[in-house]
């Protein structure tokens, strides 16, 4: 018990060693490393723990106490998913004790989840074109600092009376406009990239840009399956990351306004400067107007903000990228076939299904056909014998297919819900063709029908726009809304 409690009191500080940084990817090489390392002394405990269950018969005996090492969030985050109030309360206190059946759950969730980093870094490495965007990245501002920039640059007094620096004002002034265009080009990029992308990997591309130099770092998975990353010290899940996006569009879009004001402010200015300075040179043998060297923007279409819609993390997707059992030429340790060929068998049925969801949306039956594919994959790694070679490399594959397993379930849940809500619209809006197909009827009839086609258009809104159905949900939405319209004026 003495050498399972000196391991135990390690783990304030084994834990964290579970994240891997993304920006500099030099170093993720070294981070797999530690993660490895934090793997085996955690199976270590694991052993340990198996040992004191089984000859002592302490089930429901605790632990001796753990080392204070401050607040939650220096093993973690707060309610980040990694451990319940009873753990994380056990790392903030000082003297708090936890059963050793619970802290073998949580340590076997600890090395699953270093799996799923292994994967991840894996992947990445494996990607050269990945690899060039991470690096250049890292090189360029966050998005956050970059308009911080702009921002600052459009604090200006203008000087009214003269005009060479009135004339180069104007030209700082659409400097930062277009510079704003761009930004506001690379917030669409990063939007579109995580909310559309069925890769783990594209998703991590769209953070990327939106960190910069930053960097960011993978933390942990929530309850809800949600990514949580971190930067700059600041915790973060990736539907925040959207609501910045959110944030930032209407932030730019003011910015816009207040800069091409600032324009227009300067180019009066600059234009009554140019009539004095022409009718002090009448005298000359003719007078020469200065045309404003400075182009127009087209302000109308920069004043488009974003429209987003985030259905919680339930429709967020994460989708395997295809990795080689082996190099060419590789030497594999001889056994028993069937656990390399299930290996190679999952592998391919994970390259099926992440194949089958690209590009979505997807009707229902796409959704279910890749989800019973991870399902299938899944089923294969789990039964691969830890005394194989592959074993590893199965657990590794067999937490990130889980990871992909649960998110296309609940793509597969949202689907089904749209398409529901869509028959049930449709079945709503045939009852009340029913009920006003005659205008002398009732005013109670007119009034149901009245309450049908407002039930069939609330159905009709709550449809997501990246489902299959969304198309048809929202032509069939202005139609109902045209005959709700008239039913409610027959009404009155």
């Amino acid at each position: 018990m003495a050498n399972l409690e000196i391991l135990v009191s390690e783990l304030p500080t084994l834990i964290p060693s579970l994240k891997l940084t993304i920006g500099d990817s030099n170093e993720i090489m070294e981070q797999i490393i530690l993660i490895n390392n934090a793997q085996k002394q955690l199976r270590n405990i694991q052993k340990l723990i198996a040992e004191e269950l089984k000859f002592e018969n302490i089930n429901n005996s605790a632990i001796a106490t753990l080392p204070r090492i401050g607040t939650v969030t220096s093993l973690f985050i707060p309610s980040a998913g990694l451990v319940d109030p009873a753990i994380a309360a056990k790392f903030g206190n000082s003297k708090t004790k936890i059963s050793l059946t619970d802290l073998q759950s949580k340590i076997d969730g600890w090395i699953e989840w270093g799996y799923f980093l292994q994967a991840i870094a894996t992947d990445i490495l494996s990607d050269v074109q990945l690899v060039n965007q991470l690096n250049y990245d890292i090189n360029h501002l966050s998005l956050r600092a970059n308009f911080q920039v702009i921002a600052e640059s459009l604090k200006i007094n203008l000087y009214l009376e003269n005009s060479q620096l009135l004339e180069h004002q104007i030209q700082n002034i659409n400097n930062s406009l277009n510079e704003l265009l761009q930004l506001q080009q690379k917030l669409n990029y990063i939007f579109n990239t995580i909310i559309n992308s069925c890769s783990l990997l594209n998703i991590l591309l769209g953070v990327s840009a939106f960190c910069g130099k930053s960097g960011f770092v993978l933390e942990w998975l929530d309850d809800d399956h949600e990514l949580i990353i971190s930067s700059d010290g600041k915790f973060q899940e990736l539907t925040d990351i959207l609501n910045d996006c959110d944030f930032f569009q209407e932030q730019i879009v003011a910015l816009i306004i207040q800069g091409d004001t600032l324009r227009k402010q300067a180019e009066q200015a600059l234009k009554k400067i140019e009539q004095e300075s022409s009718k002090q040179a009448i005298i000359s043998q003719h007078v020469e107007i200065v045309p404003s060297s400075t182009q127009k923007i087209v302000r109308s279409a920069l004043l488009v903000a974003s429209s987003l819609l985030i259905l919680g993390f339930a429709s967020w997707k994460i989708q395997k990228q295809s990795l080689s059992l082996t190099q060419e030429g590789s030497a594999i340790v001889p056994e028993v076939g069937a656990a390399i060929a299930n290996f190679k068998s999952a592998q391919k049925l994970g390259m099926e299904a992440a194949s089958l969801v690209q590009n979505p949306p997807h009707p229902l039956k796409v959704w279910q056909q890749a989800q019973n594919k991870w399902r299938q994959a899944i089923n294969l790694l789990d039964s691969i014998p830890d005394e194989t070679s592959v074993y590893d490399q199965a657990k590794n594959k067999l937490a990130y297919y889980r990871i992909n397993y649960k998110f296309i379930s609940q793509r597969v849940l949202i689907e089904k819900k749209a398409l529901a809500n869509l028959e049930s619209a449709q079945k709503l809006a045939i009852e009340a063709n029913l009920f006003g197909q005659n205008s002398s009827h009732s005013l109670l009839i007119r009034q149901q029908a009245q309450d049908k086609w407002q039930q069939a258009i609330n159905l009709l809104e709550t449809i997501p726009e990246n489902t299959s159905v969304s198309i048809q949900a929202k032509e069939t939405l202005s139609i109902y809304k045209t005959n709700y319209a008239a039913i409610s004026q027959i009404s009155r």
